[in-house]
């Protein structure tokens, strides 16, 4: 029997076969008493602490059942409802059918949370063997009959309370065991569950299933440059752009979006009867999440690159679907910023391409396969030489000449770009004493250092040594860096370039005009010269905006006392333009493609006047 049903008011059940004792359970448990005389508040403090809660006595919902198989299909019917009960009154003996030990462990085999009350009139059971039969077990108070009144409210009372704060405990357990902490969104370990469960689904049904594999493009970057708490809030946005994505209505099953970590989502589409219905569904997502997002007083764009991978024909089971959507993630990425792709399977020989250049790239400096390039940098008024540019290349012995395009980034993901970033600038500080040391007018060397070199705690140390041992004087040293650096943490980042300026080293920053840094932030920097990126400079000729932005970057280094470097400068005309705003320097093809370091060193004899003819740069 049932008194029906009331939000937030526990449930209890009585387990007696004696009718009479439902009613006197009843009686007591509902008798309006107040706090002060049935001892509640003095118990409550007691267990909860002067913090607990001032709420009048707590309601109880009332079920009753004659016998152990019954009372145990009650308990089941509540759990499956998902309305179990909090406490448990069961008698000690029900003739003809289970006693109340008995009783005990069939329902806690069906709800384990349940807290319960073995009430008894006989010594039917010593605690020793209770404990032998049930376990040990703090979810359980023997009553003897006939009880007290308010023995049986403070028990109700305390076992009830204690059960839902067990739940609550649970509650948050269980989010911080299945849910992403910063987004909401379930986490890898519940999204690996509810798969397994949906390709069971698609294999009894006979439809298919799709995984999409999304990561963010250049997430990296900004994170790197804007910080981690405004990355934080980038995917807290893009989260719940997912979920408006799911609530849409669709031509298919949307199944849940979950964060696998970083900035990698997935999705699930089910019931899936043609595959060419997913693509419409990666589209709707590439368009949510590129819409502009504006957080505090930065607007960015964040698209994603997204792989797809459908059951069963990519893979039959969840290990090989994750990886092949994962390669298809990566294909996407090469097509180029918000692009989805399908699973072939030929993109498995681009992976291991990808691994074969990280092992062999891992041997390249000890094989003396990597080696510099420079690239003149000249004066737009009257041409003279100001310095040269330090660029990497890798002649391979297996793959020949692999372009920095390619290895470069894989440097940087697996932690090479360290030793090869002070390879770099050792073999260039080297060279460039060699020229000095000949007499020849070598007015700076620019090396770039990349965010995960300069990020180490060493760095400036390692600077330090390298000059040292090369005997470099450092005022012709440079070190270039990416405008997201100073996007980074400010003052950390401003602190290490004071130390490398206190050393005479300059500063210029590279490919200026691509990142988020502000005026503010930049003013605040210890360096030297702006490099305007080639993208820009290759727009002079057909873009006004580019011009403007030229102008605006030129402009700014002036208020700021910093030098001004175009890079990529091709044409005449783009000289001419540079020049007439008043940019001091340039490099490009115009002038010189990068040079080897005997063909480098042949320009500079040859501007010396220790030769007659230039030398031929390709």
């Amino acid at each position: 029997m049932n008194d029906g049903p009331d939000a937030g008011v526990h449930r209890i059940l009585i387990i007696d076969d004696n009718a009479s004792i439902h009613e006197d359970f009843r009686k007591i448990l509902r008798k309006p008493l107040d706090r002060a005389g049935d001892g509640l508040a003095e118990l409550e403090s007691a267990l909860f602490g002067a913090t607990a809660s001032p709420e009048p006595r707590p309601s109880y919902l009332i079920d009753c059942a004659s016998q152990g198989e019954e009372g145990l299909e009650m308990v089941r019917a509540a759990c499956s409802a998902g309305r179990p009960y909090a406490l448990a009154f069961v008698d000690g003996r029900m003739p003809p059918g289970w006693d109340g030990v008995e009783t005990i462990r069939h329902i806690w085999k069906v709800d384990p949370e349940i807290q319960v009350v073995l009430s008894t009139a006989y010594a039917d059971y010593s605690w020793q063997e209770i404990q032998r039969e049930l376990g040990n077990t703090d979810s359980m108070l023997i009553l003897k009959k006939p009880f007290d009144n308010v023995e049986v409210l403070q028990i109700a009372h305390t076992l009830t309370r204690k059960w839902e704060l067990n739940r609550e405990v649970e509650g948050r357990l269980h989010a911080l065991a299945f849910y992403d902490q910063l987004t909401g969104l379930p986490n890898r370990a519940l999204f690996l569950d509810r798969f397994r469960q949906s390709l069971a689904n698609a294999r009894r049904s006979g439809l298919g299933l799709a995984l999409l594999f999304i990561d963010l493009d250049n997430f990296k970057r900004m994170n790197d440059s804007l910080g981690h708490s405004f990355g934080d809030k980038v995917l807290v946005e893009i989260a719940r752009r997912l979920e408006d994505c799911l609530r849409a209505t669709d031509t298919v099953t949307l199944g849940m979006a979950s964060r696998l970590g970083g900035d990698e989502f997935t999705v699930l589409v089910h019931d899936l009867e043609r595959d060419e219905r997913v693509a419409g569904v990666a589209q709707r997502i590439s368009a949510a999440i590129s819409k502009p997002l504006v957080i505090g007083e930065h607007q960015v764009i964040i698209t994603p690159s997204i792989g797809i991978a459908v059951f069963p024909q990519d893979g039959e089971d969840t290990e090989s679907l994750l990886k092949n959507a994962d390669l298809a993630m990566y294909h996407a990425k090469r097509l180029g910023p918000n692009a989805f792709a399908f699973y072939r399977e030929s993109m498995n020989a681009l992976v291991l391409k990808r691994l074969t250049l990280e092992n062999l790239l891992r041997q390249a400096i000890d094989r003396g396969e990597l080696y510099l390039v420079y690239q003149p940098q000249v004066a737009l008024e009257g041409g003279r030489l100001r310095g040269m540019e330090v660029l990497l290349r890798w002649n391979s012995r297996e793959l020949g000449l692999v372009p920095p395009l390619e290895f470069v980034p894989i440097a940087e993901e697996c932690g090479l770009i360290v030793p090869i970033g002070e390879w770099v600038l050792r073999t260039a500080c080297a060279q460039a004493k060699a020229w000095l040391d000949r007499g020849l007018d070598l007015r700076r060397i620019a090396v770039n250092v990349s965010i995960r070199q300069f990020s180490q705690a060493d760095f400036v140390d390692t600077l330090r040594r390298v000059l040292a041992d090369t005997g470099l004087p450092p005022a012709a040293l440079e070190i270039e860096i990416t405008e997201s650096f100073l996007e980074r943490e400010a003052d950390e980042v401003a602190e290490k370039l004071a130390q490398i300026r206190a050393l005479t080293v300059s500063v210029a920053v590279d490919d200026f005009g691509q990142g988020y840094s502000s005026l503010g932030r930049l003013k605040k920097m210890p360096i030297d010269c702006l490099k305007i990126d080639r993208s820009f400079v290759c727009g002079i000729d057909r873009s006004a905006g580019d011009r403007t932005i030229i102008d605006a970057i030129i402009a700014m280094a002036a208020g700021l006392n910093l030098a001004t470097i175009a890079e990529g400068v091709e044409t005449a005309e783009q000289a001419a333009y540079l020049r007439e705003q008043h940019c001091q320097d340039a490099q490009g093809y115009l002038f010189s493609r990068p040079l080897p370091a005997r063909q480098a060193e042949a320009l500079l004899e040859h501007l010396m006047g220790i030769v007659s003819a230039p030398p031929c740069g390709s």
